[in-house]
């Protein structure tokens, strides 16, 4: 690992640091500056000549903040002749604007992409996009982890027997199905209508949730809103309790009290991909080791992808019976 420099924005250090822990180097230091003029420098503290750097970013709020610093040291490593560049962004934000869905809208997350290509980044290691296509943004190579395996272990010593995975939308049921196949229970799913940024309306459940429990799984959780509309609907079809899963807790606004005091939820659990909310009962997993492995296997130039063999669908534990196409 001595070809390895790792260098950390202000966004996470603590991940960033122990994803150094777990590849076993040392966390090069950055200096960020603001100037009189609220314009951003960063100057990298180690040597980056023909060496593998990697900058750990999530894109978290501020947001537009973060992103800027990591251009600004992306920008600084290409200057001091990396060999390689490759951007951590365990979470990338923008991926929530995948689409022309409006008249005369920006598409955010080809932008940023784009922006970042130009900086001089070689690679993108990211996790759980919001949307799959978000990955051929890129010109650069994309490696796009999971969390899947890291959730489902946190449940696999559970008593699952009346437990059935519920996905708050159609859009992400190709997931919960890969989820609820590794936990070998069913899956259900919300057909939701997003009425804007923090209110959706939830029409109905397609699957079996009479009576079970439900385990319910979501790539980001911001505001909550649509969390609380669909337990608001379990509830009202006959389930007895949830559990909330998600990679990405941001748990911004009102989300911490809207899902804290919530009578229904027995326990929420997320990933350390972003910094964790004030939140004494939230269970959080790390996904350090896993940004470690892809880290040490990209400079390997070995697969990324049979890190997630046991969470392939084909390669889980029995099927369970789906209420739509996988």
């Amino acid at each position: 690992m001595r070809e390895i420099v790792v260098f950390s924005g202000s966004a996470h250090r603590p991940l960033a640091s122990a994803i150094c822990d777990s590849l076993g180097v040392q966390l090069s230091a950055v200096e960020i500056k603001r100037f009189s003029n609220d314009c951003l420098q960063a100057q990298l503290q180690a040597n980056c000549r023909q060496r593998d750097v990697y900058i750990v970013q999530p894109l978290v709020p501020p947001t537009q903040e973060h992103l800027m610093e990591l251009l600004l040291m992306v920008d600084a490593a290409r200057g001091a002749s990396a060999a390689q560049i490759t951007a951590v962004i365990p979470h990338y934000a923008y991926a929530r604007s995948d689409k022309k869905d409006a008249s005369r809208i920006s598409l955010g997350g080809r932008l940023v992409a784009d922006m970042l290509a130009t900086a001089g980044v070689s690679r993108v290691l990211t996790m759980t996009l919001h949307a799959p296509q978000v990955h051929g943004f890129f010109s650069v190579p994309v490696d796009h982890l999971t969390a899947l395996g890291v959730l489902a272990d946190h449940f696999a010593g559970q008593d699952l027997s009346d437990t059935v995975v519920v996905s708050p939308d159609l859009g992400n049921a190709k997931t919960a199905t890969q989820f609820a196949r590794l936990l070998g229970v069913p899956v259900a799913a919300g057909s939701k209508r997003r009425l804007a940024d923090d209110r959706v309306v939830i029409d109905d459940i397609v699957g079996d949730v009479a009576g079970k429990r439900a385990l319910v799984l979501d790539d980001e959780i911001a505001t909550g809103g649509s969390i609380v509309e669909l337990l608001d609907k379990l509830q009202e079809i006959g389930c007895t309790g949830a559990s909330v899963a998600c990679t990405h807790g941001l748990f911004v606004g009102k989300a911490v009290d809207r899902l804290r005091d919530h009578p229904f939820i027995e326990e929420v659990v997320t990933t350390d991909t972003v910094p964790p909310a004030d939140w004494p009962e939230l269970k959080v997993r790390s996904v350090a080791d896993l940004f470690a492995e892809a880290i040490s296997r990209v400079h390997a130039g070995e697969s990324i992808s049979s890190m997630f063999d046991g969470v392939d669908p084909t390669l889980g534990p029995p099927q369970p019976q789906l209420p739509f196409p996988a």
